[in-house]
């Protein structure tokens, strides 16, 4: 496909995701079936536009004085890939483009940003957040937003059950893997131009030989705070696909227990091949269909790990269309998921067990103001210097101690950031049972 005929599909697809309310990757889906003529390249160049819109959606429509998809694809080309107008201008003169650049477009494409912009605008989130970010973050509300709203890069955690960092390196090069400057046991692959296709991490041997496993840094931070130690009991208690239950388990050397259990028994499934792959064999999972199993495990653990549900805020990066599916009634109900299961997972804590409350979440409602309400109803449990569990885990380099400390609060827990971490962004906290 030529760029004019990818341009209008990108504002197809765009047109389904606004109008219709769909996920980006079904949208791209849906058209990838109807325009069998098109490649692998030509689909990972409409998705990466789509995204990208998304990403910088306010300030695109502000630039362009135009929220449409056309006009939100257009002000992408320009603000977000930064083709200049000679560029686009022959773009839509090819076959199976858009219609010609408008009058007004054209003088919108070539102007500057506008730097009086509300904060919402410039740091591209809902409007209706702007109150919340600016207690996370104050004066630098705006440009917090505006770190979420690019491309993440990848991160790779060494699955040191099977192998180290310095064999793991060597066949990691072809994706361009660069040791993490955060993490001892893991690689960093920087983001791609958005218009390229991604490399499959899939075909790689040292991914289908459980060497390494695709994990956010902020993640596998998040995951070492447990700072988990071999012969322990660990309960996952929300462990989805299992990325921080097959952390927790090379964290311990595979020694002692870690009991994998999600609500969601569907969730629990996609953990079977990972932990095939990875060797990871003391992990057993606790069946929701099997609640006596869970059970048994109260007042057992020595840590009780709590990826507690929220509105992902600090995924927009990946996932730029939930930035605009998140409302207040949404916000609300996380809020009351989070206090029942805090209050839950607290019961599988023995006495001295530490229990970590995490959050891909940035905004204090769902952070510390949950801690504390817990701390409030929660007498036996008190909070500790989450720094002190992540240094002991000895999992960090230098640099990722100091950005750990940059974010820990007042309190003891910590907040990483795409801006201050380049990671997405987390929450977490340690709590001890007396």
């Amino acid at each position: 496909m030529r760029d004019g005929g990818r341009i209008a599909a990108a504002i197809d697809v765009l047109s389904d995701v606004i109008g219709r309310h769909q996920p980006v990757k079904v949208a791209a889906r849906d058209w990838g079936k109807r325009a069998r003529y098109a490649g692998s390249k030509d689909r990972a160049w409409v998705s990466g536009l789509v995204l990208d819109a998304l990403r910088k959606r306010n300030s695109i429509a502000h630039a362009m004085g135009d929220d449409s998809p056309r006009g939100l694809i257009l002000g992408a080309l320009a603000h977000a890939w930064k083709w200049d107008i000679r560029k686009i201008d022959d773009a839509m003169d090819e076959p199976h483009a858009p219609s010609a650049l408008t009058l007004q477009e054209r003088e919108r494409l070539v102007m500057a940003p506008d730097v009086t912009a509300a904060p919402h605008v410039a740091g591209d989130f809902p409007e209706w957040l702007a109150p919340h970010m600016v207690r996370a973050f104050g004066e630098m509300t705006a440009i917090e937003g505006q770190a979420m709203a690019v491309r993440a890069d990848v991160d790779l955690r060494v699955n040191t059950l099977k192998v180290d960092a310095e064999k793991a390196a060597a066949p990691l090069r072809s994706a361009k893997a660069e040791p993490s400057r955060l993490l001892k046991n893991a690689f960093h692959i920087p983001a791609r131009d958005p218009s390229q296709r991604e490399a499959s991490l899939e075909s790689i041997p040292a991914y289908s030989k459980g060497w390494v496993e695709v994990q956010d840094a902020g993640s596998q931070i998040a995951a070492a705070a447990a700072n988990v130690k071999a012969g322990e009991q660990v309960l996952d208690y929300c462990a989805g696909g299992g990325g921080k239950t097959l952390a927790l388990s090379a964290a311990m050397g595979g020694k002692g227990q870690v009991f994998a259990y999600d609500i969601d028994g569907r969730r629990l499934s996609a953990i079977i091949p990972r932990l095939k792959r990875s060797g990871a064999h003391n992990v057993q999972l606790v069946h929701p269909r099997e609640p006596e199993q869970l059970e048994a495990l109260r007042g057992q653990m020595d840590c009780v790990f709590v990826d507690a549900p929220c509105t992902g805020t600090g995924t927009w990066r990946r996932r730029p269309d939930t930035k605009w599916r998140v409302k207040p009634g949404s916000l609300a109900t996380r809020i009351e998921q989070q206090n029942e299961v805090l209050t839950k997972a607290a019961a599988f804590v023995k006495p001295g067990g530490r229990l970590v409350y995490a959050t891909c979440s940035f905004l204090v409602e769902e952070d510390e103001d949950r801690v504390d309400a817990f701390l409030s109803a929660h007498p036996d449990f008190q909070q500790e210097d989450a720094l002190q569990h992540v240094t002991e885990s000895g999992l960090l380099t230098d640099d990722g101690l100091a950005v750990v400390k940059a974010g820990q609060g007042p309190a003891g827990s910590v907040r990483l950031t795409p801006r201050s971490a380049g990671t997405d962004g987390f929450f977490f906290a340690v709590l001890r049972k007396s």
